[in-house]
């Protein structure tokens, strides 16, 4: 398969002489859901935030379709085709749903009309609910705007800041579901995730990152039973989160408008299934 997206060797940091990528090196191919888990500090947003043009690269490159894009701004990225969720303030709240979603399309405005259709396919509660402010919306709500923000300028590859962070249980599965339904639409996805085990769950494959470093690699499930995975990581990892995930649904109201519950994580898994990697 061509890659669509790779990192060599990548070296970034905020602060001149701290580096928080120490060679990080990823590759995401064509059709590609692909998890970016590890402890905190790790620099999995770090890495994010490298392949958009927002920390300064020191060392490595990143190709995008065999083109170089090392150092480009956002915007010039976004028009050659990558799309990304950052994990907070991801909507423009005073903006309606249908404003945010052309401001994803800002730099070809003639196909909004294509698009939209596309991105109200997906999520059929934006379309309804078109000319409510985003600021009203909840987090999980809020969370579907930014994916169709995204997803407007039809982008060769996603990139996924923490999808489920805040959220309930309940929107947690939901937003995996919507992601899984994204990449089976032929979308490249690489998703940075708190909820290891969950990520593992529906990734082709995933990367541990450990001290700016890509610890370990391979196919999503069969690290889900990786001895070494589960010892460093998933243990402390998947514990913590699914704690705070349990408690945020002691507390949880259903939102109003909200398509119906996902089955938990056996519909999550089942949402993505193993692709036969010797095509």
């Amino acid at each position: 398969m061509t890659a669509v997206l790779e990192t060599k060797d990548l070296v970034a940091g905020y602060l001149p002489g701290v580096n928080i990528l120490n060679g990080c090196s990823i590759v995401a191919e064509q059709g590609d859901l692909i998890g970016i888990i590890g402890p905190n500090g790790a620099g999995k947003s770090t890495l994010l935030k490298a392949i958009f043009g927002q920390v300064n690269v020191r060392g490595g490159s990143i190709v995008l379709n065999g083109e170089e894009i090392t150092g480009l701004k956002a915007d010039r990225l976004v028009g050659k085709g990558v799309g990304m969720v950052p994990q907070n303030n991801n909507v423009f709240p005073s903006l309606t749903i249908e404003e945010n979603l052309e401001m994803g399309l800002f730099q070809q405005p003639r196909m909004f009309a294509e698009r939209f259709e596309f991105v109200a396919g997906l999520f059929p509660e934006l379309a309804k609910r078109r000319k409510q402010r985003a600021g009203s919306l909840s987090g999980g709500e809020r969370q579907m705007v930014a994916m169709g923000r995204a997803l407007m300028m039809d982008p060769s590859v996603l990139l996924l800041d923490e999808p489920s962070a805040g959220l309930s249980a309940v929107r947690q599965d939901e937003t995996f579901l919507r992601v899984a339904e994204i990449n089976k639409h032929g979308v490249t996805i690489v998703m940075v995730e708190q909820n290891a085990r969950r990520c593992l769950q529906i990734a082709h494959r995933a990367y541990v990152l450990d001290q700016g470093r890509d610890a370990y690699t391979g196919p999503g499930r069969e690290m889900l039973n990786d001895p070494k995975v589960i010892e460093l990581y998933l243990g402390t990892l998947a514990t913590d989160v699914e704690e705070k995930a349990k408690t945020s649904t002691n507390a949880i109201v259903v939102d109003s408008g909200a398509s119906a519950e996902p089955g938990g994580a056996d519909e999550v898994a089942a949402a993505s299934e193993p692709r036969d990697e010797s095509k």
